[in-house]
């Protein structure tokens, strides 16, 4: 079993829960707006003019913000569905653009159902 930890725009969240049901991955935790930011603190086209020694770029590198709203998707799957989960959640996300986010996949050890006591992938069914 896989845990993907997506951090995607929020304006994509929507879109995004309905790919992975029609990918046959119906079960996943959203997380409430979060803040956060990758490497880039500022517009690539400032960044570019400080870097060449305008000073309008320059005045304006400490005034950018520093997090950005996002949505986190926690998704937990089989071994077999991690590609189709994974696959489904860049292709629905991807614009090209800095900032459609990161995907995060770590390995289960062991999973519960509380209700039935059920373990492994049947609690995942």
């Amino acid at each position: 079993m896989r845990e993907i930890i997506a951090v995607i725009r929020i304006n994509k969240v929507n879109e995004t829960k309905k790919a992975l049901v029609d990918a046959g991955i119906p079960a996943f935790t959203a997380t409430g707006r979060v803040m956060g930011r990758g490497k880039g603190q500022v517009h690539f086209d400032i960044l570019k003019g400080a870097e060449t020694g305008h000073p309008e770029a320059i005045a304006q590198l400490g005034n950018a913000p520093r997090l950005v709203a996002k949505r986190i998707l926690t998704v937990v799957v089989p071994e077999e569905l991690c590609k189709t989960a994974i696959d489904t959640i860049i292709r629905t996300n991807q614009t090209g653009n800095p900032g459609d986010g990161k995907i995060f996949v770590t390995p289960i050890v062991e999973t519960i159902r509380v209700r039935t006591g059920e373990e492994g992938n049947e609690a995942l069914n």
